[in-house]
């Protein structure tokens, strides 16, 4: 199936570089050779220009609907790559870029899964991916081609034309959270009708300019619609940098908000925490936050104390709360579902910790149950709460699973048999009036709606069965992090043939004696849950996905093997 180039964000590209050739299109800084940043832009016209040439590269190593993986560090070269291949009418398969002598199974699984013609890196880093790839036991060799070495600004670069492009624009593969990574087929569709669904709910009524600001990876969902797709859709600039750069400095990513007139940005839950830990008075120093459009939470369920602490260390710069947009979505429906509103003066609605294990919403008086964040309903994509069991929908305050209905759903994963796709095209049995009975997006997400609003509970496949009871790890990490302040996981170990509570907790040192009696009250107090063992360990220990969500299922492998390195060492299961 094939889509016309000119509802492709091909289309927007050129036309923007027509009407405002000489306007910045994209802006990156670079910090490995200067801790003051080095900055390179790229013109409308100069990115047109590029984008044309990379493409007629790529079509002497592959033909349309040919895949072509993107193995180079974070930068300007990564964006042209990624535009290049579909402007060659090949489909775009982003990955991270391997490291020598670390273990990159996810990568390999995906070079075999798709069977690239090309693979596209930069000079530096084209002799590593180059025995990287020859590695990948691949039957047929693509052509390696680094990005840099070519001559980007030739002119003439107008003579590539395609009045048809693959339906599928590029491959979004899974973070890294299962064992097996899958790829979504993301069309171009998709893609515009996501970002038009994104600029209504954030940028409606907005007719001054704006900045994205980005640090995210680019081949992560969120960065890659954020940093590279919506600047060429919506006309906005981007001010961008590397995840490394922020992990190293997250004050970098406070100042381009300030530095950047109308920042919109996102990030996920920790970034925030991180933020604001590291970023001191002396970093802003004469700057002012008042100007930020808005900050992304985006997350399966975002924690309000976060977005607290946020907002109240920021606050004298003027950061003004409201702009922290707590956000909800996933690759398989490109990336942007629901968004909420929040206020660190408005309280936050809590719920029955019990109740919800029964898989009801009960409110419950402030400082009680468990906090949750309120997501308006969107009209766009349709969302409905709908029993696992019965395929119907669930009634007001009862927890079921969240489903997606819209032209921002993905036609379903790369290369995967049918029973691999049943999260794809569900069916919806007896739907009320106005609402269609398919296809349905099931995201695996719990949630339930209460007072006509959408609230995020937790992942299907994270939910803890323990002595026959539902809970939510998430909301049993809430409360530790309460008092540690760190990343927590909440997992469930078989014991003697029951399923036992076993917390694994990042501190920076063992530090208070008395952590674990406090975490192992708090979790009783609240949860009515006793601890089998509580783990400490350095920052940093938690196995995470690429977007910095923890891999529950992996501290569990991890932890049987008994492969923890614990600061309590000595001090295992009671």
């Amino acid at each position: 199936m094939t889509t016309t180039a000119e509802s492709s964000i091909l289309s927007m590209l050129h036309g923007r570089a027509s009407m405002r050739p000489d306007d910045v299109a994209f802006t990156f800084t670079e910090y490995d050779r200067d801790p003051a940043g080095v900055s390179e832009s790229l013109t409308w016209s100069q990115l047109a220009r590029r984008t044309m040439n990379v493409a007629r590269e790529i079509r002497l190593h592959g033909a349309v609907g040919d895949r072509s993986v993107i193995l180079a560090p974070q930068g300007l070269e990564y964006i042209l790559a990624f535009l290049g291949s579909m402007q060659a009418g090949l489909i775009a398969v982003p990955l991270p870029l391997p490291h020598p002598g670390s273990g990159h199974d996810r990568v390999n699984a995906v070079l075999v899964d798709t069977e690239p013609s090309v693979v596209l890196t930069t000079s530096a880093a084209a002799a590593d991916v180059g025995d990287y790839v020859a590695g990948s036991g691949l039957g047929t060799a693509p052509t390696i081609v680094a990005i840099d070495s070519l001559d980007l600004d030739a002119q003439g670069a107008t003579g590539l034309e395609l009045a048809e492009l693959p339906n599928v624009a590029y491959l979004q593969y899974s973070s890294g959270s299962t064992r097996q990574p899958t790829g979504v087929m993301i069309s171009h569709r998709n893609l515009t009708v996501n970002f038009e669904q994104l600029m209504r709910t954030f940028f409606a009524g907005m007719s001054t300019d704006a900045t994205f600001v980005s640090w995210l990876p680019f081949y992560h969902d969120m960065g890659l619609v954020l940093g590279v797709c919506a600047p060429i859709l919506s006309g906005y600039p981007a001010a961008l940098t590397s995840p490394t750069a922020f992990l190293e400095r997250p004050a970098r990513w406070i100042r381009a908000l300030a530095q950047n007139p109308r920042a919109f940005s996102a990030a996920p839950n920790f970034a925030f925490d991180l933020a604001a830990r590291k970023t001191t008075d002396d970093d802003l120093d004469g700057l002012d936050l008042g100007g930020v459009h808005g900050i992304i939470n985006g997350a399966e369920r975002v924690e309000p104390a976060t977005l607290a602490r946020f907002a109240d260390r920021f606050a004298h710069f003027n950061f003004q709360d409201r702009m922290l947009r707590p956000s909800y979505g996933l690759a398989e429906a490109t990336v942007f579902v629901a968004a909420g509103t929040w206020s660190d003066s408005s309280e936050t609605p809590r719920f029955d910790v019990d109740a919800l294990s029964a898989g009801r919403a009960q409110r419950c008086a402030a400082r009680a149950g468990s906090a949750l964040v309120r997501y308006a309903m969107p009209q766009s994509p349709v969302v409905r709460v709908v029993d696992v069991d019965t395929n119907r929908e669930c009634a007001k305050d009862v927890v079921g699973e969240i489903w997606v209905h819209g032209e921002n759903v993905a036609e379903g994963y790369w290369h995967r048999l049918p029973e691999q796709q049943n999260c794809f095209g569900a069916t919806l049995l007896d739907p009320s009036p106005d609402v269609p009975d398919g296809p349905w997006l099931r995201t695996g997400d719990l949630g339930f709606v209460h007072e006509g609003d959408l609230f995020i509970v937790g992942r299907i496949k994270d939910l803890l069965i323990i002595r026959g009871r539902n809970h939510y790890p998430e909301d049993i990490e809430a409360t530790v992090q309460e008092i540690t302040r760190g990343r927590v996981a909440a997992i469930s170990v078989p014991v003697n043939s029951t399923e036992r509570l076993v917390t694994v907790i990042e501190v920076k040192q063992p530090g208070d004696p008395g952590v674990k009696d406090k975490v192992t009250a708090a979790i009783s107090n609240v949860h009515g849950l006793s601890v089998e063992d509580l783990v400490l360990v350095a920052p940093g220990s938690l196995p995470t996905t690429t977007s910095g969500k923890i891999r529950r299922a992996a501290c569990v492998e991890q932890y049987r093997q008994d492969q923890f390195v614990r600061l309590d060492a000595g001090q295992g299961p009671a």
